[in-house]
């Protein structure tokens, strides 16, 4: 069953048919708003505000029109103006990445220094990603980490496709400049040091 025919169905009266709909999109509006709470550390409130996300599109369900935007972009357009009500009541509230306690997993046959190295550009690259702009962050979580194509991520943010290639070229600018004396200084030591001796 499509979502047009799910949202159909709801509409006339078979709300139990919303759970379906829930099921759907649930993983991915959660994994989306998770990631743009990061900035502000308040990644524990995700579940919350996905539950948010999926009343307020409940009540206004009557109010969606399918011609203006598909229900996926209609749905992370909620969730975005959800999260960014929620980080304006957080507005001064900043901690520091070592302070969140989240380490990304590592397999068990990696060498500790691996290990460490791995997690540290993990960290590197998530500090990088949280000093983006609002707008391009949400360009850059949308794009690579829930796959979206331009228009969609157009629609989300109110923004034209061009907007959102500039502002996904800007971002990840910003995150190359950021990440820049992390990847390039080692090398660079290591060959000065070779052609020292």
């Amino acid at each position: 069953m499509t979502d047009s025919h799910l949202i159909r169905e709801i509409k006339d009266g078979n709300v139990q048919l919303y759970n379906e709909l829930m099921r759907r999109y649930e993983r991915k509006i959660l994994a989306f708003i998770y990631h743009m709470l990061k900035s502000a550390q308040l990644e524990s409130m995700a579940e919350d505000l996905c539950n948010e996300t999926f009343y307020k599109a409940y009540r206004s369900l009557h109010s969606f029109r399918e011609v203006e935007a598909t229900f996926s972009t209609w749905l992370y357009t909620i969730a975005r103006n959800t999260v960014l009500s929620e980080l304006r009541k957080h507005k001064n509230v900043k901690v520091s990445l070592e302070e969140s306690g989240y380490t990304p997993p590592v397999s068990l046959d990696a060498l500790p220094e691996q290990s460490v190295l791995r997690n540290e550009k993990v960290s590197l690259v998530r500090e990088a990603i949280n000093n983006l702009p609002e707008k391009q962050r949400s360009a850059l979580i949308l794009r690579e980490y829930d796959q979206l194509d331009y228009q969609e991520i157009a629609n989300i943010l109110g923004q034209t496709v061009s907007s959102v290639k500039s502002l996904l070229f800007r971002a990840r600018a910003s995150v190359k400049l950021q990440l820049e004396p992390y990847f390039v200084e080692p090398i660079i030591e290591e060959y000065e040091g070779v052609s020292r001796h």
